[in-house]
């Protein structure tokens, strides 16, 4: 079973400072839908087998921003760094006999459902299977990030901020190459964010120009 971990418990506090209208940037709005729902909904309609989201800040709101597919956990230390919610994330996979864990960021809306579903596939569709599979757009990499049982415990002992990138980085990874910009994609500041208005608005007109 491939569990889907939605790390959705930070305070965004880059987004609040920037001068947004919204406190927090997982509830800013994005064509009509919080930041996170649509995240999430990539998870939920993604052929991951079960999906959670880790929440922290704003937790009650966060949550009722999700999807009724997607399971909210709690995360009471969030304060501490992503490597919190990647701790929580692997604790529920643990919990659920997970074989994989596949992360992804709540201030990532555009990843596009098939770019996780050829992670899943790459996973599933090689024996042995492998440790770590990433996906890379225009040579770079980026998000989400899907992790071998093998390396739990790895996960469960990272610190501060940087979540599993350090294994990324240390360890044989499979790149999955997608024509996905969306894995590059976050919502850090309120400029961010009308990029990513913005580029739907045109991608909006293009489509309206072609009918």
């Amino acid at each position: 079973m491939i569990l889907g971990v939605l790390l959705a418990a930070g305070n965004g506090s880059r987004f609040a400072d920037s001068g947004a209208d919204s406190a927090n940037k997982l509830l800013a709005t994005l064509d009509g839908r919080p930041v996170v729902a649509h995240a999430a909904r990539t998870l939920t309609e993604s052929r991951v087998d079960e999906s959670v989201a880790v929440v922290g800040h704003d937790r009650e709101r966060v949550a009722d921003a999700l999807p009724e597919e997607i399971d909210a956990v709690a995360n009471p230390d969030y304060g501490a760094g992503q490597s919190a919610s990647v701790r929580r994330g692997v604790a529920v996979a643990r919990e659920r006999d997970a074989s994989a864990v596949l992360f992804a960021l709540g201030d990532m809306p555009r990843i596009a459902v098939e770019t996780v579903d050829a992670l899943v596939a790459a996973y599933r569709d090689v024996d042995p299977a492998p440790g770590i599979v990433a996906p890379r757009y225009e040579g770079r990499r980026g998000n989400p990030v899907l992790f071998d049982a093998r390396h739990f415990d790895a996960l469960a002992a990272v610190t501060g901020d940087r979540g599993g990138r350090g294994l990324v980085e240390s360890e044989p990874v499979s790149w999955v190459d997608v024509t996905d910009p969306g894995i590059h994609r976050d919502v850090d500041t309120e400029r961010d964010l009308r990029a990513l208005r913005r580029n739907q608005d045109e991608l909006s007109r293009s489509d309206d120009s072609r009918g």
